[in-house]
């Protein structure tokens, strides 16, 4: 293989109550990424659409996995890449972490399938350190793996994929404004109460449950966030109202996808997915505030290779 096309999605974290543990991966919204062998050693990323980012390897999210692997495996030739960033950066979507883990999936098949998924997820988190200053997994995991995913442990690093309910879909909305990670992880409370914690922990066990049992109610009444979205909704518009709606148009549960601002809901059926999405688009119409909308089912793939020769 001497050239390679991919999709990288876009992948919604958190998930409500799983802070920096839970992410899925979207199938409409993703970034497009070639990787073409050279003649000429070392990384190179030659071209970047669809937002301004930079070209020097060595800081962008992309070009850090890709050095890193190649210094884990050499190669006798260079990889030229390019990067079409298909949504906009700093939207709570895992911008970086699809360039990051796309990097990762991409150098991985002009290597020859040389790693494991877990080992990517490590060379891609390289990425979110170099561009969040943290280095996550729930959004790399979720677009390597595909589906749900659950980071269970960073010491050692352990991911385990969740099986997804066949009529689960993500309706959510980018509101345009500018939430920075930074911000949004300052203002997360230092300690929490025992009473506090233990509501989280079920709650994530009882999504995790109703995800493997299809049970859906099970997975609305586990679609709640008692610790972080009350520390950061009042950094995104009309947070509040658009969950209320959304929820009274039939979603399952809402919540901030990632650091925001986009606020993600998950619904039963094309149907209710439907009204959800027509629901928040009209709350959000007349708010003065430009917005993108999402519908999107999950994405239980992952990184998709588009084309290859």
């Amino acid at each position: 293989m001497n050239y390679l096309k991919i999709f990288s999605p876009a992948t919604v974290a958190n998930v409500s109550c799983g802070f920096d543990a839970l992410g899925l991966a979207l199938e409409t919204v993703g970034d497009t990424m070639t990787f073409t062998k050279t003649a000429t050693k070392g990384i190179k990323i030659t071209q970047i659409t669809g937002a301004d980012l930079p070209l020097d390897a060595k800081v962008n999210a992309a070009g850090v996995v890709a050095l890193a692997m190649l210094e884990k495996h050499p190669a006798d030739f260079g990889i030229d890449i390019t990067i079409h960033k298909g949504y906009t950066p700093g939207s709570g979507l895992g911008s970086s972490a699809a360039s990051a883990a796309g990097a990762a999936f991409g150098v991985n098949q002009l290597l020859g399938n040389s790693f494991t998924p877990l080992e990517l997820t490590q060379f891609a988190m390289l990425g979110e350190e170099a561009t969040c200053g943290t280095p996550i997994a729930d959004n790399v995991s979720a677009a390597i793996y595909g589906g749900f995913t659950l980071v269970r442990s960073y010491e050692p690093l352990s991911i385990v994929k969740i099986p997804v309910p066949a009529d689960l879909r993500v309706v959510a909305i980018h509101p345009q404004v500018e939430v920075k990670t930074k911000d949004a992880r300052a203002v997360l409370p230092k300690e929490i109460t025992l009473k506090d914690a233990v509501t989280q922990w079920a709650n994530v066990g009882g999504l995790i449950s109703g995800l493997h049992s299809n049970d859906y109610q099970l997975i609305a009444d586990s679609l709640t966030d008692i610790i972080v979205e009350p520390a950061r909704k009042h950094l995104i518009p009309h947070f509040d109202e658009v969950k209320q709606q959304a929820i009274k148009a039939g979603a399952l549960g809402a919540g901030i996808s990632g650091s925001g601002p986009t606020i993600f809901t998950l619904c039963k059926g094309d149907e209710t997915a439907e009204s959800v999405y027509k629901t928040i688009q009209n709350t959000y119409q007349d708010k003065q505030i430009d917005f993108n909308m999402i519908l999107s089912k999950i994405n239980t793939e992952g990184i998709k290779i588009l084309d290859t020769n």
